[in-house]
């Protein structure tokens, strides 16, 4: 099911340190590809945004894994705004923050969001080996891995081969 683009920009910078063929691999560690990654996202690709973005980060992997308190994400909330801006339609909301903050603040803004409007479908993926971060449109909210193709075959396949190899 396709996101929302706020809710891909959450995914994404919770995706932002996948395991690859030989471990876990950190797409934001350097900040030339950081900046990279920021700019493809709207971002302005500079060094003080690809730190803050880590910060954030890993903040909310451990806040959404249980691991940390959500107080542990007011810090890159302080001095966040929204500013009205009248429109022949009424009032559009935008976010008053420095440009180094806006895209990990609008991760943010998307998490709390998802958290409202979406309890509890926001999670980690149940693959142990896997790092990465699932958000379950599914109208049972039964999904468990990021990828079925991936993780979920992969976890099926090891179950069956496990039990293949009991003594009858």
């Amino acid at each position: 099911m396709a996101h929302t683009g706020e809710e891909q920009l959450l995914l994404d910078l919770l995706n932002s340190t996948p395991v690859a063929e030989h471990g876990p691999v950190d797409l934001l560690a350097a900040d030339d590809q950081a900046g990279d990654w920021a700019r493809t996202r709207g971002g302005t690709g500079s060094t003080a945004e690809a730190s803050h973005l880590r910060r954030v980060r890993d903040q909310l992997q451990a806040v959404v894994r249980g691991k940390e308190p959500v107080t542990t994400l007011a810090p890159a909330l302080r001095g966040v705004r929204m500013r009205p801006d009248l429109t022949d339609a009424g009032i559009d909301w935008r976010l008053d923050v420095p440009a180094d903050r806006r895209l990990a603040t609008e991760a943010l803004l998307a998490w709390g969001r998802v958290r409202e409007q979406l309890p509890g479908r926001l999670r980690a993926c149940a693959n142990g080996e896997c790092q990465l971060f699932l958000l379950d449109h599914s109208r049972p909210n039964t999904a468990r891995w990021c990828s079925m193709k991936v993780c979920g075959n992969r976890l099926k396949a090891r179950r069956h081969y496990q039990r293949s190899q009991l003594p009858n």
